[in-house]
C-alpha cells in the first residue's frame, strides 16, 4: 500500500477549518490521553495540526518527524508564531525512525500510513520503541467517497489496517471521527 506524497505546497490546505470538523483536536487529544510528562512522536507531523496541541500539553520535547523538509520547516514557523519550543524537528520516512528502544509514551500517526510502502518495518519498529503501556493514535481516511482525502485506491480500510497490526503483536480499538475518517488506538499485546 502506498499512496502519493502530500505535496507542501498544499499545506495550508491542512489548515482548512472543515478539517477540524472531519478531525476534532481536542477528540484526538482525549485519545492520546496525555501525561505532561509523556515522550510523543508526531509520525508524518506536516503542518503540526497535531503537533502544536500536542507539544502545549506536554513539558517534554514533542519528536515531529516528516519526509518533507519544506513540511518541518512550515511547523518550525507556526511554533515560533505560537512561541512553542519544545518540538523537535526530525526528517525521517517512517521505515527509518530512529528511536531508542521502549522510549515513547504516545505516539500519533494521522492520514500518513496510507503513504507508507512498508508497513509491516513500521509496525516492528514502533513496537520496538514504545514502551510497554505506550499507546499509538492512528488517524486514518476510510475507502469511501468524501469531499477530502486521496482517491479511493489509495485508502487503507480500517479493517484491512486492524488485522495487519493484529498479525504484528498488538491490540485495537477502532472508532470513528467521522464517517470517513476512523481512529485505532493501537497498544502492545500484553499476551505476547
Amino acid at each position: 500500500m502506498t499512496g502519493h506524497l502530500f505535496e507542501h505546497h498544499k499545506a495550508s490546505k491542512l489548515l482548512d477549518p472543515k478539517r477540524q470538523e472531519l478531525v476534532p483536536v481536542e477528540k484526538v487529544l482525549e485519545l492520546l490521553q496525555l501525561k505532561v510528562e509523556d515522550i510523543v512522536a508526531d509520525l508524518g507531523c506536516g503542518n503540526g495540526y497535531l503537533t502544536l496541541p500536542i507539544a502545549k500539553q506536554v513539558h517534554t520535547k514533542v519528536q515531529a518527524v516528516d519526509l518533507q523538509q519544506e513540511m518541518l520547516e512550515y511547523l518550525k514557523h507556526r511554533a515560533a508564531e505560537e512561541k512553542i519550543d519544545n518540538i523537535v524537528y526530525v526528517k525521517s520516512s517512517l521505515e527509518y525512525l530512529s528511536f531508542n528502544q521502549g522510549t515513547l509514551d504516545k505516539v500519533v500517526s494521522a492520514f500518513v500510513l496510507h503513504e507508507v510502502p512498508d508497513l509491516i518495518k513500521v509496525f516492528q519498529d514502533l513496537h520496538d520503541m514504545l514502551k510497554e503501556d505506550g499507546l499509538w493514535l492512528i488517524l486514518d481516511w476510510e475507502r469511501m467517497e468524501s469531499e477530502m482525502g486521496p482517491p479511493l485506491a489509495e485508502r487503507l480500510p480500517s479493517v484491512e489496517l486492524e488485522q495487519k497490526l493484529h498479525s504484528a503483536g498488538f491490540e485495537t480499538e477502532t472508532g470513528y471521527l467521522h464517517p470517513s475518517v476512523y481512529y485505532i488506538v493501537v497498544r502492545k499485546n500484553a499476551c505476547l
